[in-house]
Order: structure tokens, then C-alpha cells, then sequence
């Protein structure tokens, strides 16, 4: 059986976390959050719980990681606690929605930032069937059509080289958005009295709860892809040790940056600013950010950054996600080519090809916000599944060896299923279309299932 090589040591490793987190979403979802929730400090707030609630979620599935450090990160793990069938509905979603739709939408924000510096020429319309609108924005989908294929050749080539490039373009991040920072904060262009305004009639009780659920959305696409590092589990070197703290320091680096980021933006401009914003889903909010620090260069320097950000984070998830197709395959419940590993390049490179083709095809079915909302309805789904299934595996097998155990054990798992819960929930009633398709892709798995089943009987 063909096999994968470690190659990748524990600060490559950390980076990719960063890589494959730092994307679009801290860039761009200030707009929709700050309609949401019509103040600077419940903004921030969001940001800081989703952080912590996704370093939970990591901390949960570092014990996992650590116990069965394979290929396909939690579609492995998942046989082993809920059996075969559940693990195949998590690697179907997340080939079908999860994983593809996150590589769609950061190509997408690649081409939207690319778009303000170049200006392609205006082709296609909004019009939509059954809420898919198949050619809005088209000039930007065939240009993240163009990066997904030229990023999905590049990983066919060789991890070594998907990995250097990774490592090389978060260097060059972090430095890009610490420099952001600094300049941001000592700017004489910001105003501190920007915390202290407020959009509308401040929120309270329910109606607050609702909003903070609402613009968490926005705030977990922007942490979306902490997982993604165990999908490469079989080619990270020392794995049971490695696996762990690479999730938990890359995670804690994000955190950072992502509350020092909105602190910029609010300080640079008031609540107001960011609300009408979100009326215009093609303008990026980091961008209009530069443009007031230091107009056309500035707003240059930010797409740039962007453009770096998006570009290493899509190679991060084209990298990693691959995987995942490629243990499906292996285990004979997917496409039998995807289970193929490259003679030359020791790379799985049917499953990155389809993965290439599925991410295309979901580009053009609907816009960057329908394809987050999406995805993260789906992927909540499975992360609270993951540290439910800490606590099974602690009951029915406390003899396995554990090299990482979760902190305040059973109190976070506990605490990161509930919120898991009740995300899910209420994703299907405030937005009930994404939920709708998201449920739609999960279930469609099951009639494959039983095929591929029936196939290798």
C-alpha cells in the first residue's frame, strides 16, 4: 500500500496552523459582525470568545491528534469512536462543503483583493436559481478558479515545496500585520473616542444573545482551519508530541493577531463606518482601513498583505485537505484513483486533482458569505463531535496511551459541545438557506457510502 513520509518538524508545523487560519475572514468580516452587533467593544468581545472557544476546540482535539496521529485527521479518528459510517458523513462534508468551500472562499477573497489593485473588467449578473448565483462577480471567480488550479499543481509537486512556500509567506505575514499594527495604533488618523460610539439602540438579553451567535459566525470563519494540521499527521515528525503543541501555539499566535487587528480597524474608524460596509460585499474592510492611514499606497500595501494572506492560506488547506480525500480512498470508501500516491513526488495526486475540481465548482455556486456561513454550520457540527469523543474514548479506553490530555478535563470538552450545539441550532433558524444546503451536501453521502460499500463487497 502506498505510504506518505514524515517530513515536516514541529516549527514548520506551527506555522502551518497560522498559515492555514490567516486568511480573509479578519480582513473582511468586521462589516457583517459590526451590523450585527452595533458596538466597538461587543465586536472585539466576539473575537476574543471565538478565539478562546476555538483554542477549546484545539486543546480537545490535541488529545486525539495525539492518540492516533494518521492521515485524515478526524475521518481516522472518528472510526475508531463512532465507526465507519459516521467518519465517511465527516470526510464527505468536509470534501463536499467544509474543507472545498474554505479553499473556495479564500481564493475568492485572493482574486476580490487582486481586483482592487488591477480592476478587472465587470462580466456576469446576480441573478439566482434555487439561491445560486452562478455568475456574480465572474471576472473574480475565473481568476480564483485560476489560483486554486496553479496552487493545486504546486502540491501535486511536492509537500517540501507547498511547505517551504507556506513557511516563507507566513514569515513574510505575521511581519506584514505587525507592521499594520504598529502603524494603526500610533496613527494620528485614528481616534480613541471611536470605542465609545454606538450603531442603533444598544442590545440586551435575548437580542443580544441572538446578535453575538449571528456575528460569531463571521468571527469562527476567521479561526476556520486549526484542525486542518492533523490531516498531514502521518508526514509530521515525533507526531504524538509535535501534533499537539503545534495546534495550541499556532492557535495562541492567531488569537493575537486577530484582537490587535479589530482594535486597528475600530480605532482607525467608528462602528458607523463598518455598518455601511457591509452594504457593499465587495469592498474589503482592511483596505478601506489603509486607505484612510495612507491613502492609495497604503490601500496598496493592505491588498498586498491580503493577497499574501489568502494566497499561503489556500495553499495551506490545498496542502492539508488532500489528505484527508486520500484516507477515504485508502480505506476504499471514495473514488479509487484518489487513493494514489505519486511515484516521483510521494504526493497523493489524484486527490489533490479532484479536491481542485470540487473547490472550482463550489466558487461558482455562491458568493463569499454564503460559502462561509455554510461551511461553518457544517464544520461545528463534527468539532463538537470530536471533543465529545474525548470523553467516550477517556470512558471505553482510559488505557490508551496518551502522550496530550486535555486541560480542565471533562469541563472543556463539556463546554465546547455545548456551544457547538448550540451554534448548529441556531445557524438553522437565522439562516436557514445555508443550513438547508450544508444539511443537504452532509446527507448526500450516505447513498455513496453504501455504494462504495456494496462496490468492495
Amino acid at each position: 500500500m502506498d505510504q506518505l513520509k514524515p517530513k515536516v518538524g514541529l516549527r514548520s508545523a506551527s506555522f502551518l496552523v497560522v498559515a492555514v487560519i490567516i486568511g480573509s475572514g479578519v480582513f473582511k468580516k468586521i462589516a457583517p459582525m459590526s451590523d450585527a452587533l452595533g458596538s466597538p467593544w461587543w465586536v472585539i468581545l466576539c473575537w476574543i470568545i471565538a478565539g478562546i472557544i476555538s483554542l477549546a476546540g484545539a486543546l480537545s482535539t490535541a488529545e486525539l491528534v495525539s492518540m492516533f496521529p494518521n492521515s485524515g485527521g478526524e475521518y481516522y479518528y472518528f472510526q475508531k469512536i463512532y465507526g465507519k459510517f459516521f467518519a465517511y458523513i465527516y470526510g464527505w462534508s468536509s470534501f463536499t462543503i467544509v474543507k472545498t468551500a474554505a479553499i473556495s472562499a479564500l481564493a475568492y477573497i485572493f482574486a476580490q483583493s487582486l481586483d482592487s489593485m488591477l480592476h478587472f473588467p465587470t462580466w456576469g449578473n446576480s441573478s439566482a436559481f434555487l439561491g445560486i448565483r452562478l455568475f456574480e462577480n465572474l471576472s473574480v471567480k475565473l481568476v480564483a478558479s485560476v489560483l486554486i488550479i496553479v496552487l493545486t499543481y504546486l502540491n501535486y509537486r511536492g509537500l517540501h515545496f507547498a511547505e517551504k512556500l507556506s513557511g516563507y509567506l507566513t514569515y513574510l505575514l505575521l511581519a506584514g500585520i505587525l507592521l499594520f499594527i504598529i502603524f494603526g495604533l500610533s496613527s494620528s488618523k485614528g481616534d480613541s473616542a471611536h470605542f465609545n460610539t454606538q450603531h442603533g439602540n444598544p442590545l440586551s438579553g435575548m437580542d443580544l444573545f441572538k446578535a453575538m451567535f449571528l456575528a460569531s459566525l463571521g468571527a469562527f470563519w476567521g479561526y476556520e482551519g486549526w484542525n486542518n494540521i492533523a490531516y498531514i499527521g502521518e508526514e509530521i515528525k515525533n507526531p504524538k508530541r509535535n501534533l499537539p503543541l503545534a495546534l495550541m501555539t499556532g492557535t495562541l499566535i492567531v488569537i493575537a493577531a486577530y484582537v490587535l487587528l479589530n482594535i486597528v480597524y475600530l480605532y482607525v474608524q467608528p462602528i458607523d463606518f463598518f455598518v455601511q460596509l457591509s452594504t457593499t460585499p465587495n469592498k474589503i474592510a482592511a483596505v478601506e482601513v489603509a486607505a484612510t492611514l495612507g491613502g492609495t499606497v497604503g490601500m496598496s500595501l493592505v491588498a498586498c498583505l491580503i493577497l499574501v494572506s489568502t494566497l499561503n492560506a489556500t495553499n495551506s488547506s490545498i496542502m492539508m485537505s488532500g489528505r484527508m480525500v486520500y484516507a477515504m480512498s485508502r480505506d476504499q470508501l471514495f473514488f479509487k484513483n484518489a487513493s494514489s500516491v505519486h511515484p516521483k513526488y510521494n504526493t497523493p495526486d489524484w486527490a489533490l486533482f479532484i479536491q481542485g475540481f470540487w473547490a472550482i465548482a463550489l466558487l461558482f455556486s455562491g458568493s463569499f458569505d454564503q460559502l462561509t456561513d455554510m461551511l461553518i454550520f457544517a464544520a461545528f457540527f463534527f468539532y463538537g463531535s470530536s471533543a465529545l469523543g474525548v470523553i467516550i474514548m477517556r470512558i471505553k479506553h482510559p488505557e490508551l496511551e496518551r502522550n496530550y490530555k486535555v486541560p480542565a478535563y471533562p469541563i472543556l470538552p463539556i463546554l465546547f459541545c455545548v456551544f457547538c450545539a448550540v451554534l448548529f441550532i441556531n445557524t438553522i433558524i437565522a439562516k436557514p438557506g445555508e443550513a438547508v444546503w450544508g444539511l443537504l451536501l452532509m446527507g448526500s453521502g450516505a447513498p455513496f457510502y453504501w455504494w462504495f460499500k456494496r462496490k468492495t463487497s
